[in-house]
């Protein structure tokens, strides 16, 4: 079949020269900062400004002529490069600042602020200067609600294809439906609800005695369900259950489906959240874990000595960090049973539900299978019986399970596929199993060498890039950056 020229593809690079550009001024932010504070990283935001501003407006201006309304194709196209590109614009900053950095950490980095999964391969954070430990949680705040849903919130009138990138980026059941009758419009609803969370956030952490920088930091951070933090220490730097109150708080809402949010706010009404067919799965499951947990832990003797309130606090905060894939930590898990901390890897992979910022299959798609399971053990029981799939008292569709089943065995390909590269390049099962799921669920520390104590400093270059690429893999759910790795896609 005859391959489509190159310049089929020159609108959706029109877009991304755009977004580049848009994502350069947005190093406006800690350049002032800096500049403000005179922390020293001042050159290094200006030079990753300039150098992303002008490559973004020169890949636009060499693709104007043929600028273009954005099809389903090209809207595949756009995401992935989007997700694939950005992280080395990024990294500029964290280059710039920290010579001896490689570039290959730094993309690593950068890729998974940008994801808002929080691994990381910096030590020494404490040190670091305050806007440099700001760029890193402010991607997780932009890579949270999605660039392209920035985009499209902010420059409706562009013509690049706005419900096309909007489908291709957001996550289900979104995908399916607006919550308004134009695209923008709906943009713009999800990023001033995600705004107003983050701004309370901040307020709520400023009210328990962090200063405004660290409350700041650490606001981008909790709504965008990321896990940088400024101190080495994470959440243990403050020791304060007022803090670890706020922020449980605040990722619980941050992993419930902005769209319920934005309609409660409009609507100025509660009932949405009652009709949220997830919020009963989701506060159930973390009310089962936190029970299971403490008293698993308790029989252990993990924490003899420590007290029964102690102990609640640490399995609940972790229990909601991880399932949310928040991923902020206050004690070192991995010196826990085995089977708690897979229990946590384990919630990390489905609890945040659809529409928010947080990763793994999400809850909508876990509650379908369970039903779905469930209906397999009545026909097996009555095969004759008629029982159709129910979703909020409406029948879900067989083309909707097809997909949810098909997205579940991708997930579970990619792990096993993933997991076996690692390794097979010389990582050890453990390793590699929960590196693999905590990047593609984007929840941030793993088990074994990669605890909360630790970092991913110490993997090789091939392997930090495989699990770049596969923190970008779960960010956009599977199939968006997989399609565009298909022959079929390339060809008319």
């Amino acid at each position: 079949m005859p391959r489509i020229p190159i310049r089929a593809y020159c609108a959706p690079l029109n877009a991304l020269g755009l977004i580049i550009a848009i994502f350069g001024l947005l190093m406006l932010f800690p350049l002032l900062v800096s500049k403000y504070l005179e922390d020293g990283a001042d050159r290094a935001f200006d030079l990753a400004l300039l150098v992303t501003f002008f490559s973004g407006v020169a890949l636009f201006a060499l693709t104007f002529r043929h600028r273009r309304n954005l099809r389903v194709h090209d809207g595949f196209f756009l995401v992935a490069t989007t997700w694939l590109v950005l992280p080395v614009f990024g990294a500029l900053p964290l280059l710039a600042q920290l010579p001896a950095l490689p570039v290959i950490k730094a993309y690593f980095e950068a890729t998974s602020g940008l994801t808002a999964t929080g691994a990381t391969v910096l030590t020494g954070i404490d040190n670091l200067p305050v806007s440099i430990n700001l760029w890193r949680t402010f991607l997780h705040w932009i890579g949270g609600m999605g660039i392209i849903v920035l985009v499209v919130a902010i420059l409706p009138l562009l013509g690049i294809g706005g419900r096309q990138l909007f489908k291709a980026e957001i996550p289900t059941p979104m995908k399916e439906s607006s919550l308004t009758p134009r695209i923008t419009e709906t943009a713009k609803g999800l990023w001033g609800t995600y705004i107003l969370l983050t701004l309370g956030c901040g307020l709520a952490l400023w009210l328990t005695g962090l200063g405004g920088w660290d409350a700041l930091i650490t606001a981008f951070s909790v709504v965008g369900l990321g896990g940088f933090s400024n101190h080495d220490a994470s959440l243990a730097w403050y020791d304060s259950a007022t803090v670890e109150l706020v922020i449980m708080v605040f990722a619980l809402a941050s992993a419930l489906n902005f769209a319920t949010h934005y309609l409660a706010l409009s609507r100025r009404s509660f009932a949405p959240y009652r009709r949220d067919p997830e919020i009963p799965f989701f506060f159930g499951v973390l009310a089962f874990s936190i029970i299971l947990l403490v008293a698993y832990l308790m029989r252990s003797d993990i924490d003899a000595g420590t007290g029964f309130f102690s102990l609640l606090r640490r399995v609940s905060f972790h229990v909601i960090s991880m399932s949310t894939t928040l991923g902020l930590t206050t004690t070192d898990f991995t010196l826990w049973p085995v089977f708690a901390q897979l229990w946590l890897l384990f919630l990390g992979s489905f609890m945040a539900c659809s529409g928010s910022a947080g990763g793994g299959i999400k809850m909508m798609r876990a509650i379908i299978l369970y039903k779905q399971v469930w209906r397999e053990f009545i026909r097996a029981l009555h095969p004759n019986a008629v029982r159709p799939v129910r979703l909020s008292g409406q029948p879900v569709g067989e083309g909707v399970l097809h997909a949810v089943l098909g997205f579940s065995f991708m997930y579970m390909i990619s792990i096993a596929a993933l997991t076996l590269l690692l390794t097979a390049s010389g990582l050890e099962l453990v390793t590699a199993f929960s590196a693999v799921v905590t990047c593609l669920n984007n929840t941030g520390p793993g088990i074994g060498s990669i605890g909360p104590s630790s970092t991913f400093q110490s993997f090789g270059d091939f392997q930090t890039t495989v699990l770049a690429f596969t923190m970008i893999l779960g960010r956009l759910e599977i199939f968006t950056l997989l399609v565009v790795f298909t022959p079929a896609f390339w060809r008319r």
